[in-house]
């Protein structure tokens, strides 16, 4: 018998995904590198045949039908390279890899080089949704051969999670590395909607003196309007849950871990020119976090205000607008990010299918989407002047304002809500204070600077200490 379908790494995403594939009616052969892994999940899913473990790669390999189709859910990086070395040996011209893993998305461009000159078809497919989506339906995001979308197309649309139309939240997005650029966007926009989170939680837990139960409730409440989404759902949750009389998110470290897509992010920004302001705060804001004992340490020596916010009335509803006008900026510099990536590489990605996949499945699901898809539906030069979304940020901006100052009195930070807020300040401004930056360049490196006056691309120099002379550069 012939399997469909091979899975190699049998970490929790790859088992609950291989199961996923079974349920919809592939036979799926998996391997995985420790032996006993692959041992355990076949005695704990009993006699299924339509799951086939191997102990050797060869053995998964000749078990599959032609052209081979072959997942991979092993960690980024040199496993990666080294799983596809060991298969190489074995496959023939028109087999098919996918890399489900969080690859940077770099190293998947240089893959798909490379296994291109191999003959095989390669493909980079971001993955969200954590263990539950793998099981019941993630949001999928692949890219790279389009040759090989045809062969995988049906079984990883089928497996996915399907929007509230129906619309499975799979789709392919471009060549090479554009899937698992997608997917790291995607992640990188998490981060942001962590910390927009997490700073409301932090003004109306120690600025307003809630209680759990009333931020819970608070939550509950903002997940049945415009901040409807899966983050803001399982945070009410979270705050509610007690165990043994004491609040379990209060037993927690305050001190957060990260696995790089955020940092990715934002290098890639940098590289691309592109304002991931929000995302940017998200990281630096982890990193702050994980400086545990030295903020221990300076909470005994730096003084500040108390922390303590008196004019309340009103201000959940502030923190309400704010967080959702900072997801309004953080996704649109998001959007504004893959749009430039797409215009480095020549992908062509069509945001607002991206949008429409990450509707459902994965951890940024959100009823905003829906909307975010309309306007690019309408075609806005960017997603914060799409009439919708400028709306949006008009009757936001006055509650946003007040958390933002408010925030700063009372010596609570709020890096993302102010980031958000100086690039919508700054991106509405027709003036910045630039030009002083490239006279000051100018002047004591003669880097030039652009006039006012002149088209764009013409550059000039200025003889600062000799009268002001000025010269075409």
């Amino acid at each position: 018998m012939t399997s469909d379908i091979g899975l190699i790494g049998l970490g929790v995403m790859g088992q609950n995904l291989a199961l996923n594939f079974a349920d919809h009616g592939a036979t799926v052969s998996v391997y995985n590198r420790t032996t006993s892994v692959t041992d355990e999940f076949a005695a704990e899913e009993g006699d299924r045949s339509d799951i086939v473990p191997h102990t050797a790669i060869e053995d998964l390999v000749a078990a599959l039908e032609r052209p081979r189709r072959i997942v991979l859910m092993v960690s980024a990086g040199r496993p990666v390279d080294a799983v596809i070395d060991q298969l190489l040996p074995h496959l023939e011209e028109g087999d098919i890899i996918i890399d489900g893993g969080n690859s940077l998305y770099t190293d998947t461009i240089q893959r798909s080089r490379r296994l291109e000159d191999a003959g095989i078809l390669f493909v980079g497919c971001g993955i969200s949704g954590g263990e539950e989506g793998a099981r019941w339906g993630p949001s999928m995001m692949p890219g790279g051969h389009e040759e090989a979308w045809p062969h995988i197309a049906e079984l990883f649309q089928a497996v996915a999670a399907k929007a509230p139309d129906g619309t499975p939240c799979c789709d392919w997005l471009g060549p090479d590395g554009s899937g698992h650029y997608v997917k790291m966007v995607h992640n990188g926009i998490e981060y942001g909607d962590m910390q927009v989170i997490a700073e409301a939680y932090h003004l109306m837990k120690r600025g307003l003196g809630l209680s759990h139960d009333e931020m819970a409730s608070i939550f509950r409440r903002w997940n049945e309007g415009v901040l409807d989404s899966y983050l803001v759902e399982i945070t009410g949750d979270i705050l509610a849950l007690e165990v043994d009389g004491e609040r379990r998110v209060e037993m927690i470290l305050d001190a957060a871990g990260q696995k790089g897509t955020g940092k990715w992010t934002v290098i890639s920004s940098m590289e691309l020119g592109q304002p991931t302001t929000l995302v940017a705060e998200a990281v630096y804001a982890r990193i702050v976090s994980a400086l545990k004992g030295d903020r221990v340490g300076a909470a005994g020596i730096l003084s500040g205000p108390s922390g303590r916010i008196a004019d309340t009335e009103g201000f959940v509803d502030d923190i309400e607008q704010a967080l959702y006008a900072s997801k309004i900026v953080s996704y649109g510099q998001g959007f504004m990010l893959m749009k430039a990536a797409s215009d480095e590489h020549g992908w062509d990605l069509d945001l607002g299918r991206i949008a429409k996949l990450w509707r459902a499945g994965c951890i940024i699901r959100a009823r905003f989407l829906d909307d975010i898809t309309a306007a690019f539906e309408r075609l806005p030069d960017n997603l914060m002047v799409d009439e919708f979304f400028s709306a949006a940020l008009a009757n936001a901006q006055d509650g946003w304002r007040r958390v933002v100052m408010t925030a700063v009195g009372a010596g609570l930070p709020v890096p993302a809500y102010a980031t958000a807020l100086a690039f919508y300040d700054s991106f509405r401004s027709a003036d910045l204070p630039a030009n002083l930056i490239q006279a000051q360049r100018d002047y004591f490196g003669a880097h030039t600077y652009e006039r006012r006056d002149r088209p764009r691309g013409e550059f000039f120099h200025t003889d600062w200490l000799e009268g002001g002379a000025e010269t075409p550069a």
